[in-house]
């Protein structure tokens, strides 16, 4: 039987994707974009999950912050909230995923089968407060979409030291430095979830995807990944 739900993540899907996630160059050897202090970077974002979503979004990165992120999409759930960030992780291959990684064999990518691709979550791109990975399903603070398409701008979020990037050392932590300059090195990718598998106009428990790799009591609907694109 299918069940709606009301949308409410609490912590402990931060903990399973984080932990899903498992000499220094001389200056001459680095790219432009390492020895600059501020990059614009770009990302074309592309449907997963046969979703039919699309956009783009640039973000102005200087130090360890992001001055100012745009995302625009397009081919979304209507009038559902689509969580969105940045992934990175030090042992990832930072790109897209594709059904190469569909480890179960159901023939979609949960959020987790995606990490080896794009990493865990460094920044939660909420439109309100919090942006660390903390936030990462906080779907009361991430953009709803209009007609399926939503227009999100935010400035000054701080990059954070985080736990699960496949960094040497307890925990696998990346301090708020690295994480900076792999993300304007191009080793960012962003992510769109939210996909309404069975067409009904809202995320619930559809058949087969079931219930949500990140918690049982959420729909895959709400969670599985709908788009992406890497910040280069």
């Amino acid at each position: 039987m299918k069940r709606n739900t009301k949308l409410v993540f609490g912590g402990a899907g931060v903990a399973l994707l984080a932990a899903a996630s498992l000499g220094a160059m001389p200056v001459m050897a680095q790219s432009p974009k390492s020895a600059e202090k501020t990059v614009t970077l770009r990302a074309t974002l592309t449907e997963l999950n046969g979703s039919g979503a699309a956009g783009t979004a640039t973000a102005v990165v200087r130090n360890q912050k992001i001055q100012h992120i745009e995302v625009h999409a397009t081919g979304l759930t209507p009038d559902a909230p689509h969580a969105q960030h940045i992934h990175y992780g030090n042992q990832a291959l930072n790109e897209c995923p594709t059904l190469a990684l569909d480890s179960n064999g159901d023939g979609r990518l949960n959020t987790v089968e995606g990490v080896p691709a794009y990493g865990p979550v460094v920044v939660s791109l909420n439109t309100t407060g919090d942006t660390t990975p903390a936030s990462f399903l906080d779907v009361s603070r991430f953009p709803v979409s209009q007609d399926g398409s939503y227009d999100y701008s935010r400035d000054n979020i701080e990059f954070t030291d985080v736990a699960g990037t496949g960094y040497p050392g307890a925990g696998g932590l990346g301090t708020a430095k690295q994480i900076a300059d792999s993300v304007r090195e191009g080793e960012g990718v962003l992510v769109i979830h939210g996909q309404d598998y069975d067409g009904n106009g809202t995320y619930n428990f559809s058949d087969p995807e079931g219930a949500s790799e990140l918690d049982p009591n959420l729909p895959a609907e709400a969670t599985d990944p709908a788009a992406c694109g890497v910040l280069r």
